[in-house]
């Protein structure tokens, strides 16, 4: 590990030269690329730095209690740096062994969030409200940008379905987790006797991809326009700019109702398209790799019941890592923060713990 260390020090100085190079800074895509790269190194780099520092220290102690005649009070503070450094360097392993880990292709991309009511009817409807409002919140705590592509709402407020964009810097790595089941147990507004009833909804996360990443056979597609439905919006029912496509070989179907331009909506629908046939592809991936797949906090399928939300213990529980947390109305309010970090924290545990086991 020493020599990969080194090694990723001396090219971290090497990028940090090109990005000065005058002919690099002209080239606009090889700057953003080495840009990144410099970016990712970074933290690694200076967390050696730090290593080697703690490092010192800890020799300097060793060489101080080795000398002969040392008074006690030079002792002591020799001995406290020593246990402070070998701590210090206990923690800095830790930390650099996580940044070695490898990095998801997908942490800087920006992504497209489907969220639609399972069981539960209305109440899941309104469930699927809640969640949509959680993480507009929560992208709007981060800075990001949230934009609705298409949504079914019903009377009383609540989302049959919802598909919404999220862009900003590293969304996919803070949301990647967020795939599969989530069910709420609270009393209905229409419950007159006070039972609490358990209701679902499922929420998708795809990471935005390009047209390189993904080709797509135009001879496999079907467009369809139609006017947008929904309970609100001034363009409703009035034009059929709304777009629904097909991809015939999958079966997949997107659509967007959001704009009022029927371009617009086909561009954004192909996104969404592009989004869900890399995602099936990502899928057959992990399926085929069964040690990836250990290597997981969540798999990523929308069968698996991941979190409960329980109005009356105000109870937030995630399933997979055991967290749990009563001020369910902060979370629900985008307050994510420490669910996300602990959801981080448990994946690179178990990869750490996957990477050994294989070494």
């Amino acid at each position: 590990m020493i020599e990969k260390l080194k090694m990723m020090a001396a090219h971290y100085d090497e990028v940090a030269m090109l990005l000065t190079d005058p002919t690099i800074i002209s080239d606009s895509s090889r700057y953003a690329a080495l840009m990144k790269e410099y970016k990712n190194l970074t933290p690694i780099v200076e967390a050696v730095h730090r290593y080697e520092a703690a490092a010192a220290e800890e020799e300097e102690a060793k060489e101080l209690l080795a000398e002969s005649g040392l008074d006690a009070e030079l002792s002591e503070m020799a001995n406290e740096q020593l246990k402070e450094s070998r701590a210090q360097l206990e923690e800095l392993q830790k930390e650099i062994q996580i940044l070695l880990l490898p990095k998801d292709e997908n942490d800087d991309k920006s992504v497209i969030v489907e969220i639609r009511g399972g069981a539960g009817g209305e109440e899941s409807a309104l469930f699927a409200h809640s969640l949509f409002r959680m993480y507009s919140m929560y992208a709007a705590k981060n800075g990001w940008k949230v934009e609705i592509l298409s949504a079914n709402e019903t009377e009383l407020g609540g989302m049959k379905e919802v598909s919404f964009s999220v862009e900003g810097a590293s969304v996919y790595s803070k949301l990647k987790f967020e795939s599969g089941v989530h069910r709420v147990q609270r009393v209905p507004e229409t419950e007159s006797q006070g039972r609490v009833h358990t209701s679902t909804a499922t929420v998708a996360v795809l990471p935005e991809v390009d047209e390189v990443s993904i080709e797509i056979n135009p001879d496999d597609l079907e467009f369809d326009t139609y006017r947008s439905s929904g309970a609100g919006g001034q363009h409703v029912n009035k034009t059929e700019s709304a777009i629904r496509i097909t991809h015939k070989p999958t079966g997949i179907v997107v659509a967007c109702q959001e704009e009022r331009s029927q371009f617009k909506n086909r561009d954004k629908a192909m996104a969404m398209l592009r989004s869900k046939l890399y995602d099936e592809a990502q899928r057959k991936r992990n399926e085929a790799i069964a040690s990836d797949r250990k290597a997981q906090v969540g798999t990523g399928d929308r069968s698996e019941r991941i979190r409960t939300y329980n109005y009356p213990q105000s109870r937030l529980t995630d399933h997979r890592i055991g967290f749990t947390a009563y001020r369910l109305e902060d979370f629900l309010n985008g307050d994510l923060d420490e669910l996300i970090e602990a959801l981080l924290t448990a994946d690179q545990a178990l990869k750490l713990a996957a990477q050994q086991e294989n070494a």
